[in-house]
C-alpha cells in the first residue's frame, strides 16, 4: 500500500512558511536545551499527535545523533523507563502538557511548570516552549495532510 498526501505540503506549497519553521527551529539551537533533548520533545510529541511522518523523521534523527534504541523506543512511557533524567522528565512532561493544551482544566500546570524552570533558566525554559509549539505546528501541517511516513528526510 502506498500511501500519498492530500495535496504538497503547505510548507512547500508556501516558501516563505517553510523559511519561517526553519528559522524559527533555529532559533531554539544552543539556547541551553541539549540536542538530546529536543529530539526527544519531537519525538514525544509527534506520538501523541500521530504524525507518523514525524515519529519516523525523529527516531532517525535521534540514532543519527547517537540516541541508544533503549531510549527511543521507551519515550513513550518515559515515566516508566530508567533511560532519562531529571531535566529530560522535565522537558517532556512539559511537551505532553502544551501538546495536550485541551486535556485538562489547567493546561500547563504550576508543578510541571516549576519543574521544568527548575532545570532551565529563562533562555533554555523559552527554547523549550518554542520547540514544543514548532514540533506541533509541523505535526498538524503533516496530519492535515496525510504527509506520507519516510517523505522527509532527517
Amino acid at each position: 500500500m502506498t500511501l500519498q498526501a492530500r495535496m504538497n505540503h503547505p510548507a512547500v506549497v508556501l516558501p516563505e512558511t517553510m523559511k519561517a519553521l526553519w528559522a524559527l527551529k533555529a532559533s531554539v539551537e544552543r539556547k541551553g536545551v541539549p540536542d538530546a533533548t529536543l529530539i526527544l520533545i519531537e519525538l514525544r510529541a509527534s506520538q501523541i499527535n500521530g504524525c507518523g511522518a514525524c515519529v519516523d523523521m525523529h527516531a532517525k534523527a535521534g540514532k543519527k545523533a547517537g540516541e541508544t534504541d533503549e531510549r527511543l523506543f521507551a519515550v513513550a512511557a518515559w515515566r516508566e523507563a530508567p533511560y532519562f533524567d531529571g531535566a529530560e522528565r522535565a522537558a517532556l512532561a512539559l511537551t505532553e502538557a502544551l501538546t495536550r493544551i485541551s486535556d485538562r482544566p489547567e493546561s500547563v500546570s504550576d508543578e510541571i511548570w516549576d519543574e521544568a524552570a527548575r532545570h532551565y533558566d529563562e533562555a533554555a525554559l523559552a527554547a523549550l516552549v518554542v520547540a514544543i509549539a514548532n514540533i506541533n505546528v509541523w505535526n498538524r501541517l503533516n496530519v492535515a495532510v496525510k504527509q506520507p511516513v519516510g517523505s522527509w528526510k532527517a
